[in-house]
Formats: structure tokens, C-alpha cells, sequence
């Protein structure tokens, strides 16, 4: 198992989200980045987002992320969703990640 994965697991072990507060899910690989809030007393995705429905034009992978994050936010403004569990998915809460987590912040969402 992966040390990122490793990571992850312990995470989960400790946070989940619920129909008021859920979890901001964060998936990042090598070229995209995706966000989605999760009820997991429910086991549903109540929103979700990805760089691959943004137009990407000259903007960077860390602009995409930072947009993402803002969108997930709106959408969830729209559910009024305005609490979130952060779960950054194993990986260390900087750059693309932390963008994210910045975006979602300027768009209304507390950690």
C-alpha cells in the first residue's frame, strides 16, 4: 500500500461527513483535480466537481484548482451547505490542494 493511501486510511478512520456538516473529498492526480461533498451516514454524493468542466484556456493546473474549489462552493450555497469536513485525500494539505481548500474557503464554505 501506498504511503499516500496509508495516509488516507487514517484519515478516514478519524473524520466523516454527516447531512450537516459532510466531507469535502479531494482527488488529485497528475493532470486534474476533483471535489465533491459526501454524506456518509447516507453514502451519497451531494455535489461534486472536477477541472475537466472548466474551460482551461492558459490557465495553469493551480488556477483550475483554486476555481474548482470556488465552484464546489457555489453549488453548495445552492444546496445550503455551508459547513464541510475537509478531507484532503492523503496528500499534504499544500499547493493544488491547498488552492482548493482556499477557493472553497472565498466561496463561502468553514472548515
Amino acid at each position: 500500500m501506498s504511503d499516500r493511501k496509508q495516509r488516507h486510511k487514517k484519515i478516514r478512520s478519524k473524520l466523516s461527513g454527516t447531512t450537516k456538516r459532510p466531507r469535502l473529498a479531494v482527488f488529485r492526480s497528475s493532470q486534474h483535480i476533483y471535489a465533491q461533498l459526501i454524506d456518509d451516514e447516507k453514502g451519497s454524493t451531494l455535489v461534486a466537481f472536477s477541472d475537466l468542466k472548466l474551460k482551461k484556456g492558459k490557465d495553469t493546473k493551480s488556477i483550475l484548482a483554486k476555481k474548482v474549489g470556488s465552484e464546489v462552493a457555489k453549488k453548495a450555497k445552492e444546496k445550503k451547505i455551508t459547513e464541510v469536513v475537509f478531507d484532503r485525500g492523503g496528500h499534504k494539505f499544500h499547493g493544488r490542494v491547498k488552492l482548493l481548500a482556499e477557493g472553497a474557503k472565498e466561496g463561502g464554505l468553514k472548515f
